[in-house]
């Protein structure tokens, strides 16, 4: 079974958990803490079977390759990105900008811009970044590794 592809917003989370260093990896598992840092999702990963799993609230309900998915690919170098990006995104508190806009991804997005503005980073380079990432991903036709693992609760 194949993974959907994420919200583009999904891939700026992973980009901000990145500039964040909030993965922790040891061998093919990773934690990748939340921005809140008070929970974190599990991801485990197998290359010769190109699938992976984790438990975040994207993959577990939505059935799209979730950010700490992404997150653990670009850090591992499945996936290539632009370090700046991940700089430019980082200390970005996820969670209450998607519980603010009640989790819709085009005014998430938005806002996100709005604040990167502000930072006099370059929305030009960053759009094609999050692009080509996405590009990536549709060409990795990544296959769920097991069964889906429900998310973390909490805050």
């Amino acid at each position: 079974m194949k993974w959907k592809l994420p919200p583009k917003i999904k891939i700026y989370e992973a980009l901000g958990s990145i500039g964040d260093d909030r993965i922790k990896i040891t061998n093919s598992e990773a934690r990748v803490y939340s921005s809140s840092g008070n929970k974190y999702y599990t991801v485990t990963y197998d290359k010769e079977k190109n699938a992976i799993m984790a438990n975040d609230n994207g993959s577990y309900w939505k059935g799209y390759i979730g950010y700490p998915s992404i997150a653990y690919l670009m850090k591992i170098g499945i996936i290539s990105y632009r370090p700046r990006h991940a700089e430019a995104l980082k200390d970005i508190p996820w969670k209450d900008i998607n519980i603010k806009f009640r989790n819709d991804f085009d005014k998430t997005q938005e806002y996100i811009h709005q604040l990167l503005e502000q930072k006099d980073i370059k929305l030009d380079g960053l759009l094609k970044e999050i692009d080509n990432i996405f590009q990536q991903i549709e060409n990795l036709n990544i296959s769920k590794l097991g069964r889906p693992i429900r998310p973390p609760e909490g805050y």
